[in-house]
């Protein structure tokens, strides 16, 4: 099944797919897609964030691909919803979106074993992490300006849940800019799957209910710029739309 979280009528309701276009609120309601205002579709707890987890990616930036996950973590005020804007400042030469996918947490649990890892899953969404090259002091683990910026990473617009997912780690990736696709990918080609990153995170911390993980992107990767409108999508998961705009004065 598919959920959302939206903003109708102003207020947030939790909501499931309905009819390919439209939305049904939990107290049984239907409404239009393009009614809504879309918010991410989790309130993420804890976000880990990973720096160069797929082998093209690496090539691409000339690195060699890691021998242990390159995690940082990313604070709560860079998510926005599907269809939101993204602020891209002024004093910026190379900014670019990431498409990734994204792993709810759904069970806690410390030291959990590769083979038990997707039993922790809630489910997948997609991410775009966008980068703000000029801001980048390490490859490795992007500092926040990087990282955590306002509205810099839409997330949405569905919560799909785990077993409608039968195989993670074989979806299509691909990211379009004013329609021209610039980045396609699959998720079989990540350094490190989603079990040897829970299992990766939960060797040193609980992993809890409401904890994301993003897993990545491929190559790819473009300049963009205000007005762009810019499509990640995967295979199964959503299509998440995103306008940049120039950041406020």
């Amino acid at each position: 099944m598919k959920h959302a979280r939206i903003r109708y009528q102003g207020n947030i309701h939790l909501a499931t797919e309905h009819g390919g276009t439209g939305l049904r609120l939990a107290d049984g309601r239907t409404v239009a897609q393009d009614q809504v205002e879309w918010l991410p579709p989790i309130e993420p707890r804890t976000t880990f964030t990973l720096a160069i987890n797929y082998a093209d990616h690496a090539k691409e930036l000339a690195f060699k691909a890691p021998e242990e996950p390159l995690g940082f973590l990313k604070a709560a005020n860079a998510f926005v919803g599907h269809r939101a804007q993204t602020h891209r400042p002024a004093d910026v030469a190379m900014m670019h979106y990431e498409c990734e996918l994204a792993v709810v947490i759904g069970k806690s649990g410390r030291n959990i074993p590769r083979a038990h890892a997707y039993e922790h899953v809630a489910g997948y969404t997609v991410a775009n992490d966008y980068a703000l090259r000029d801001y980048l002091e390490n490859w490795y683990r992007p500092n926040l300006r990087v990282k955590s910026r306002d509205t810099c990473t839409p997330l949405g617009p569905w919560l799909v849940d785990r077993d409608d997912i039968p195989d993670p780690m074989n979806l299509m990736l691909r990211t379009t800019v004013n329609g021209r696709e610039t980045q396609r990918g699959n998720t079989r080609d990540m350094v490190f799957d989603v079990p040897a990153l829970i299992a990766y995170f939960s060797s040193f911390m609980t992993l809890s209910p409401g904890d994301l993980i993003l897993t990545g992107t491929p190559d790819g990767i473009v300049n963009v710029l205000p007005g762009d409108e810019v499509v990640t999508e995967i295979e199964g998961v959503g299509r998440l739309v995103n306008t940049l705009v120039a950041e406020p004065a």
